[in-house]
């Protein structure tokens, strides 16, 4: 083997980690045969003996012997005066094998022979790293910070695969430095060009579903069922589990003495606040409870619109809307019903869009995204704090509070 730079190569893949020998000397033949195929016009009659182990080759050409001047394909044919030289007792008509010495292909054929292979390699590589990733979508996986940019944190895991966690897959209250060790789902993986792209996400509903599956062992062992996760990442969230043994409250075992056992995941998730709740098939008793920790006094469901209107205590209303709107936003992302409170007791009240003639309608949607959407829950609410919770100026929610106030009085 006179090539040093090619026996270097084997050397290089016989030992990659995602290759097997098989696969490597089928990848290796597959080079060769482009690269013969380039040189003399066909590789049909070449043998090529590899052995990868020891990083070396053999190529044989096959050609038949003719008369001299007879050599119609230099490939194929052979004259027998040539034939001679190589062996004094050839005879017309016989079949040469003749070895091809590498450094007889030319050094450009060989570069480029040793590139071919590169990129095979690379290739398969990245299809083998492609179709692991992929068995993993949606599973937890841990992986070490690289580099930190603006917009994503690149991390590597154990054997060098690279993963992406971008700023909008990170909960918000998420720091991390430079070889900390980062836990999340994999969210999406995906081929650009021939190289995986592998997203992580810690944001998405799956990790916090994920978590249970890992921390709680009743979910492990199936004995609890996580039926809906929703969340808003770093903020709350709300989790419903169902049991298929009577005699286990999924919620307490889930929850633990004194929140024991979902402590590790709130800390994971950067203080998130999780409510745990029964599942149930029954939807007015799935959005009483959705609604916790305010208490509801009673539901009215309809169900070709999916909306659902909620009557509560007048001093359980904050608690059902919750800080910044969070706790009504994902109650009905967890029941699937558009969820509207009011108030027992207050007979007289007005919906906010009944108002679009004297206020602006981005006006009434700010109040909506917090869960106020009549006259009097915005009039319930104390000024400085509608400020906090909502985009608007004071100057805006006086001007709202004036037009209410006046109608209402009328």
């Amino acid at each position: 083997m006179e090539n040093i730079a090619l026996i270097e190569s084997f050397s290089e893949f016989k030992d990659d980690k995602f290759i097997d020998r098989v696969t490597l000397m089928a990848i290796l033949e597959d080079v060769f045969r482009s690269t013969l195929k380039k040189k003399f016009g066909s590789d049909e009659n070449f043998d090529i003996i590899i052995n990868p182990d020891k990083g070396d080759l053999e190529i044989w050409r096959n050609r038949i012997v003719v008369e001299d001047g007879e050599v119609e394909d230099p490939n194929e044919e052979i004259s027998l005066s040539e034939a001679q030289k190589i062996e004094p007792d050839f005879e017309v008509g016989e079949d040469v094998s003749e070895e091809v010495k590498l450094m007889n292909l030319g050094r450009r054929a060989i570069l480029a022979l040793r590139q071919n292979l590169i990129s095979k390699i690379q290739e398969h590589d990245n299809t083998t790293i492609y179709k692991q990733f992929k068995d993993l979508e949606g599973e937890i996986y841990t992986a070490e910070v690289h580099h930190i940019r603006h917009k994503v944190i690149i991390l590597l895991d154990d054997e060098g695969n690279e993963i992406l966690l971008p700023k909008d897959r990170q909960i918000p209250s998420d720091f991390f430095r430079k070889g900390d060790n980062v836990r999340g789902v994999i969210e999406s993986v995906e081929l650009k060009g021939s190289k995986p792209s592998i997203i992580m996400s810690r944001s998405s509903p799956k990790f916090l579903e994920q978590l249970f599956f890992q921390e709680i062992p009743e979910v492990f062992d199936g004995l609890i069922s996580v039926k809906k996760v929703v969340r808003i990442p770093g903020e709350k969230a709300k989790v419903a589990v169902d049991s298929y043994d009577d005699r286990i409250d999924p919620v307490g075992a889930c929850v633990g003495m004194k929140g024991s056992r979902i402590h590790g995941i709130v800390r994971e998730l950067g203080n998130e606040n999780i409510d745990v709740i029964n599942w149930t098939a029954n939807p007015q008793l799935l959005v009483t409870r959705a609604l916790s920790p305010a208490r509801v006094s009673s539901v009215k469901l309809n169900d070709e619109k999916m909306t659902a209107q909620v009557y509560l205590k007048p001093e359980e209303v904050s608690k059902a809307i919750g800080r910044g709107g969070h706790n009504i936003r994902l109650a009905g992302k967890l029941t699937g019903y558009e969820i509207d409170v009011f108030r027992e007791g207050v007979e007289e009240d007005v919906e906010l869009t009944e108002f679009s003639d004297e206020i602006d309608a981005w006006v009434i949607e700010e109040f909506g995204k917090i869960g106020m959407d009549t006259a009097r829950s915005v009039l319930e609410q104390d000024v400085a704090d509608l400020v906090k919770r909502t985009d608007l100026e004071e100057e805006t929610i006086l001007e709202v509070v004036r037009i209410l106030k006046a109608e209402l009085e009328e």
